[in-house]
């Protein structure tokens, strides 16, 4: 997840999630997320961090991955200034001065990944009397981002 590749996630805290855009700079960068200061989650947040997973499917839902880590707002301007474009910018009338704006920090530290086995080759082995499942079994990974 690149500035120039923006996903989509499932952010949350305390089982209830919502879509929010995910940038990051690079592998190892936290994983940001341009809000407004009425964002519930910045809201629960306050001055503290909170535990987060985010949810993620590609576009073509061939892979999925749940990460895990902490969230909290962030206030650092050189982001800001790093990752706007003309997206995040039609969200706030003020631009990066906008009163409204807030940035959300994901430090992620650990994910799971799944890749989903073509589900028509998983039907034709049913059809031919092959178990499935197998071929999700290897299909899963844990992965530490620390």
């Amino acid at each position: 997840m690149t500035a120039n590749s923006k996903k989509t996630v499932m952010l949350g805290l305390d089982g209830h999630a919502r879509p929010m855009t995910a940038l990051s700079e690079d592998r190892r960068s936290p994983i940001w997320f341009f809000t407004a200061a009425d964002n519930v989650l910045v809201q629960q947040l306050g001055e503290g961090s909170g535990r987060v997973i985010a949810g993620f499917a590609s576009k073509d839902h061939d892979l999925f991955a749940s990460i895990r880590g902490s969230l909290r707002v962030d206030t650092d301007r050189a982001v800001v200034d790093r990752l706007w474009n003309r997206f995040v910018a039609a969200w706030y009338e003020g631009g990066k001065d906008d009163p409204k704006l807030r940035l959300l920090r994901l430090d992620a530290e650990d994910a799971e990944v799944w890749m989903d086995a073509n589900s028509m080759v998983a039907g034709v082995k049913m059809l031919l009397g092959v178990d499935p499942k197998k071929d999700y079994r290897d299909k899963v990974g844990q992965v530490n981002l620390r």
